[in-house]
């Protein structure tokens, strides 16, 4: 029986978090600089949240993973959960695991960070905008 583990990129051990180091163009979280994902698994900049920009990415690091649930967004019904900086525990965005919808199913897998939450490649913030979408989550330009 041929046996593989799944590792987030974050392990603990003897109370130490370890984390991933990338290398690239790289985001990180805005209140601790630990990195979570590389523009390069960018798929898409034309999302929305609650507090402006957000950013679809095909790959996420060092998060861990909140529980499961269903949430209307304006894109459809989803299982989504919420994903959280490893070290400092700050929410950085969601993931999505189901999208009930055929079109939507391209999410899947994949994982949004919110713009305000993490620091661009050149180290600056997005802050979020006044006119900023008050709804749900999930909007896209298409």
């Amino acid at each position: 029986m041929c046996f593989h583990e799944h590792v987030h990129g974050n392990q603990e051990k003897m109370g130490r978090i370890f984390s991933v180091n990338l290398e690239g163009k790289i985001y990180s979280c805005k209140h601790c600089r630990t990195h979570v994902a590389l523009m390069d698994d960018i798929v898409s900049k034309s999302f929305h949240c609650r507090h402006g920009k957000a950013y679809l990415f095909s790959k996420v690091v060092n998060v861990t993973v909140g529980t499961k649930e269903e949430r209307m967004m304006m894109t459809g019904l989803h299982t989504v959960a919420d994903i959280f900086c490893v070290r400092c525990g700050s929410i950085v965005g969601w993931t999505y695991e189901t999208a009930h919808q055929k079109d939507q199913k391209y999410k899947e897998g994949k994982s949004v960070l919110e713009r305000y939450k993490i620091s661009g490649p050149d180290g600056s913030n997005y802050w979020a905008s006044h006119e900023a979408h008050v709804g749900g989550s999930d909007a896209e330009d298409v």
